[in-house]
């Protein structure tokens, strides 16, 4: 069965790496595919045209539908442009899908502003311009009596949701897509759209750098034969997201590596002090460790809370 039969999918950053797998599930699940891609190199400094035309000639290679789109999501009429492409070819969008990205990795006391602008525009911004377009197509169908059963799927990373050095502009980046991610499922629901995000782990272009410092461990779970760091493995969760047997799940951020799916469950409050009153500094000191000491620990990359520290207790 075919989950995703006839519905319209936009999959950015498309031509390699989890977008191309993304691209090609859906096809796989009867999707018609609008294949984006700028074809940048991984800190998006240069462009090659290719990529997006190789994904679509494999979906087409398989009997499915797809058109390739080169416009620069971060760009606000390129953005507008990928929409109405889907709508003009196949005449209506149910699913976007925001995975294009870019990495210039740095500590912060070396980043230079032009690094920071260039991975907040293309991950936050061009996360938000495409949404923001098709968000308000899904609106007026909506208003016009064609409500559709719609979808977006943010992308968002480890690095964002739990910390990880060297990546201050990407983290933020991608903090800052999980929270819009949230508020926009609360938005968007009076128009029949669910919005989730995901946190892939999968081989590519901006991962390698952390294989190879082996601050990621790939190998939980191991089956012979398996390789957990495929990004055809994050797939069908991205695509089982796009379909209409997701409706209800909404503002929601998962986890997807090797053959792990998570729910992440986001900041919340935790202990706390009280008084009737206003604290004077004085008194925090006494108050401040103990508090600290009580709370759960910030998660690793992997997401894990650190258990307590037994020769502390």
């Amino acid at each position: 069965m075919q989950l995703c039969k006839d519905r319209v999918v936009i999959v950015t950053g498309a031509g390699r790496g989890l977008g191309r797998e993304y691209a090609l599930e859906f096809a796989r699940q009867g999707a018609k595919v609008v294949v984006n891609d700028l074809g940048a190199s991984p800190d998006g400094s240069t462009n090659a045209a290719g990529p997006a035309d190789e994904v679509v000639a494999e979906i087409r290679a398989m009997g499915a539908e797809a058109v390739a789109n080169m416009d620069d999501v971060s760009d606000w009429e390129g953005s507008q442009r990928m929409v109405q492409a889907a709508i003009d070819t196949f005449g209506s969008l149910d699913v976007l899908v925001n995975n294009a990205g870019i990495l210039r990795d740095r500590m912060m006391v070396n980043m230079e502003p032009q690094d920071w602008d260039a991975v907040i525009r293309v991950h936050l911004r061009g996360t938000f311009a495409p949404s923001r377009h098709a968000g308000a197509y899904w609106r007026d169908e909506s208003k016009a009596g064609r409500q559709r059963v719609a979808r977006i799927i943010n992308t968002s990373s480890s690095a964002g949701l739990f910390g990880n050095v060297g990546q201050t502009c990407y983290g933020a980046a991608k903090a800052g897509i999980a929270a819009m991610s949230i508020i926009a499922a609360q938005e968007l629901a009076r128009y029949g759209v669910t919005v989730n995000t995901i946190y892939p782990t999968g081989a590519s272009r901006h991962l390698n750098h952390l294989i190879k410092s082996g601050r990621l461990n790939p190998q939980f779970n191991a089956v012979e034969g398996f390789d957990a760091l495929d990004p055809a493995n994050v797939a069908p969760l991205v695509a089982w997201l796009g379909s209409t047997e997701s409706s209800g799940i909404t503002g929601r951020v998962f986890g997807g590596r090797g053959g792990r799916i998570t729910v992440a469950e986001g900041w919340h409050a935790g202990p706390y002090i009280e008084k009737a009153g206003r604290w004077e500094v004085s008194e925090l000191g006494a108050l401040m460790p103990d508090l600290v000491a009580r709370a759960a620990p910030n998660a690793t990359l992997d997401g894990v809370i650190p258990a307590p520290d037994k020769a502390a207790a």
